[in-house]
């Protein structure tokens, strides 16, 4: 609660909705990353013939990396800037992701996998960082959070 004679928070207007979509659906595609490789598992093991261990890897990395650096990242966004450090994720998830995509070593699909992870990290707490800014409102914010939250559970 405010106190009185405090001015209430601005509302966010539909500029601040719309930016909530363009963080949300980044959002969505790293946490989709986390499952979608199993998907293809079959037809990436026949195109890269891995061992079963660096399948287990392939598979694997990328959600360890992008634990493990969540809070690093999120501290750094706080000295940079949330902003750059969400382009700088984003630039290097697309570059490494075709990288990825043209591979054909199981070792070097690990590293590629494991920078992605890294590169994912460095998006998520931007992201939650940036509806911060975005939403002044307590309650648009609550809603703005659950959206998000909403997008990556779907991812």
């Amino acid at each position: 609660m405010s106190a009185p004679g405090t001015p209430a928070a601005p509302k966010a207007g539909a500029r601040q909705w719309w930016g909530l979509a363009v963080l949300v659906i980044p959002s969505t595609l790293l946490f989709m990353m986390l499952t979608i490789l199993f998907l293809a598992a079959p037809n990436l093991a026949a195109d890269l013939n891995p061992t079963s261990t660096q399948l287990l890897w392939i598979l694997d990395i990328y959600g360890f990396v992008m634990a493990g650096f969540l809070v690093a990242m999120g501290v750094l966004g706080d000295r940079v800037g949330k902003r750059l450090l969400m382009v700088i994720g984003a630039s290097l998830f697309a570059a490494v992701s075709i990288a990825a995509s043209l591979t054909t070593i199981p070792e070097l699909m690990i590293v590629w996998r494991a920078v992605l992870g890294l590169a994912a990290a460095m998006m998520v707490p931007a992201t939650i960082g940036l509806i911060f800014v975005i939403f002044a409102d307590a309650k648009q914010r609550g809603v703005a959070i659950g959206v998000w939250a909403g997008g990556i559970s779907a991812g």
